[in-house]
């Protein structure tokens, strides 16, 4: 069970909802409506996931749910009961580790001011867990829920390639 001080005062009368997150069991007190985005940031105190536009648009608070990215300020919590939920702070499965999708973002420079990186980054690495050799059209499609106002997407594209080829060197 993950052990965090909760700095949101709970709800008497709140149910509580049961996930996986980032592979560890929780458990949230808090009342179902409550979107997924602020209990991450505000009682689970995971801020790598970003409050973006809030309606679902710029895809800063992509995280994967049972895989599959979804907008975090769209999902409400009473969906993620009984499901996995990963963040970007879990998305490498180890506390010192990068993933792949992280490496090639680095090493291809695949962010300028970063706000959006971790939304790119829970995406992309979705894509690759899907179809390990995307072509450029599926990789503009899966990242088509994120938005970049920085760098005109040519890093992004050669990060999610270079990810792309560091998983088929890994598997080869």
């Amino acid at each position: 069970m993950i052990d965090r001080t909760n700095p949101v005062p709970v709800q008497t009368g709140s149910p509580v909802f049961a996930f996986t997150l980032n592979g560890e069991p929780v458990a949230v007190t808090a009342p179902p409506s409550r979107r997924l985005l602020d209990v991450l940031r505000h009682d689970l105190l995971l801020t790598g996931t970003k409050i973006g536009c809030e309606i679902g648009r710029c895809g800063a608070c992509m995280v994967l749910l049972d895989g599959k990215p979804v907008n975090a300020c769209l999902t409400m919590l009473y969906q993620v009961e009984g499901r996995r939920v990963t963040t970007i702070e879990g998305i490498a499965g180890g506390k010192d580790a990068l993933h792949g999708v992280q490496r090639a973002f680095l090493e291809e420079g695949g962010y300028q001011c970063g706000y959006c990186t971790p939304g790119m980054i829970v995406s992309a690495a979705a894509l690759l867990a899907e179809r390990p050799d995307p072509t450029d059209e599926e990789i503009i499609e899966a990242l088509s829920g994120n938005l970049c106002r920085c760098t005109g997407y040519g890093g992004i594209l050669r990060a999610v390639r270079r990810a792309a080829a560091i998983g088929r060197e890994a598997d080869g």
